[in-house]
């Protein structure tokens, strides 16, 4: 119990925490999404048409499907790990320079036309930067989050990881399509889609300048003690492990059907244009920021477990019928896509708390790290591709029971999981 004093108290300065946290939070996730919406600019000056080399396609599908999502595993083990040994804002500071860094390098790649094969390499080795650094800032941020919340606040500091995910994605859908209705199709793709990613490297300085001033929340007891292994969580905790991959599994799997795939799933399955796809995506995100921190106050005083049900057995119940109900109709689909937010936030307001509420001080961060990364690249990054899969098979109806089906079976978890809100966190 003496460790828990030698810090300071984690309530002394909490809006800097939480800034620090949030704006860098914001920040990564900011760079990680403007290369979503920007990719067909990139692809066509980087992955040309008709490229003599047969790399290229290769390496195009490489960087697009592979690296972005299965590095955040490694990135949530490595910088995990940095966490666990050196505290928790050494990785922080880590994780937003090294995102800075392949942000810039994104924006600063040199063309196919310039450089050949070469060019594709270096945006494959940036972007295989920034899945580690998103993996490895959900891993430090989400234990920096709940271990600076003050008593029957952790589930509040918590929401904080979604409302600052949400403002990235945000700013960055924002900021590509001022670029792309101010600046001619000649000069987006000539210059314009480096813009973004050089806005990026200089929000991650903005961003390390915060969290330079935060304060660590790593007890001196713990900074003492020997330092742990890499794979020590995983060898000592399999358990804890194994349920971070079923609290994860449905969760992520509903967020990127909801946040990313869905107005392409209306696209495809109900007849709606792509413009009323993209305004009903932008307003229902906005609407899913401000929910948030209801859910994380909710389940301070509530419990946490009421939440994952209600998001759970919510989409075990709903999914089908809600995207059944999609069809060629702006209102329906805004209506559809807010539904799914509330559901949702059962989940994404906590997840945070959840995750940092079932591993101890000491290999906190990589514990959560490495399966909630890899749970996420196993289920929510490949969504779009299941769906897609589902439709060109001819049975896209069986998509939305797919997503019942595991939001099921992560519901069967939420059921035996301990109550952990109203329980001290360790130190």
């Amino acid at each position: 119990m003496t460790g828990m004093h030698t810090v300071p108290p984690p309530t002394r300065r909490p809006l800097r925490q939480l800034l620090a946290a949030s704006v860098g939070n914001a920040v990564e996730w900011y760079d990680w999404y403007a290369y979503t919406f920007l990719a067909t600019y990139i692809a066509g000056q980087i992955f040309p048409k008709g490229a003599d080399s047969s790399l290229v396609p290769l390496l195009s599908t490489f960087a697009v499907f592979a690296v972005g999502f299965f590095m955040r595993p490694v990135g949530g083990l490595l910088m995990g790990a940095v966490a666990d040994r050196h505290g928790r804002r050494a990785a922080l500071t880590v994780t937003i320079l090294l995102m800075g860094g392949s942000s810039l390098l994104v924006g600063l790649t040199p063309t196919y036309a310039a450089a050949g094969v070469l060019a594709p390499v270096v945006l494959v080795l940036a972007r295989l930067l920034q899945g580690l650094s998103v993996g490895g800032e959900f891993a430090a941020s989400t234990t920096f989050l709940v271990e600076s919340a003050g008593p029957g606040r952790r589930g509040l500091f918590s929401s904080f990881q979604y409302v600052s995910t949400t403002a990235g994605q945000l700013l960055a859908s924002g900021i590509s399509a001022l670029l792309v209705n101010t600046l001619g199709e000649a000069s987006m793709d000539g210059w314009g889609w480096r813009v973004p990613f050089v806005l990026g490297a200089v929000f991650s300085l903005a961003g390390f300048w915060i969290r330079r001033g935060a304060e660590e929340t790593r007890s001196a007891e713990q900074a003492r003690a020997p330092r742990p292994g890499l794979f020590e969580a995983l060898r000592r905790h399999p358990r804890e492990s194994l349920l971070i991959g079923g609290i994860t599994a449905g969760g992520t799997l509903a967020y990127y059907t909801w946040t990313s795939y869905l107005p392409t799933y209306a696209e495809l399955n109900a007849g709606v244009t792509k413009s009323d796809a993209l305004l009903a995506g932008t307003l229902s995100l906005a609407f899913f920021a401000l929910l948030q921190p209801v859910g994380g106050m909710l389940s301070d005083r509530f419990g946490r477990r009421p939440l994952l049900l209600f998001f759970g057995l919510g989409f075990a119940l709903l999914s089908v019928p809600l995207l059944h109900a999609l069809r060629d109709s702006f209102a329906v689909l805004l209506l559809v896509q807010c539904a799914g937010m509330v559901l949702l936030t059962g989940f994404t307001s906590i997840s945070a708390a959840v995750n940092a509420e079932i591993f101890p001080p000491r290999v906190r961060a990589a514990g959560i790290g490495f399966p909630y990364s890899l749970t996420v690249a196993l289920f929510g990054g490949t969504a779009p591709y299941v769906g897609t899969l589902f439709k060109e098979l001819g049975h896209a109806g069986i998509f939305p029971w797919y997503v019942a089906a595991l939001c099921l079976l992560s519901s069967l978890v939420y059921l035996r999981l301990p109550e952990t809100a109203h329980r001290e966190l360790a130190r």
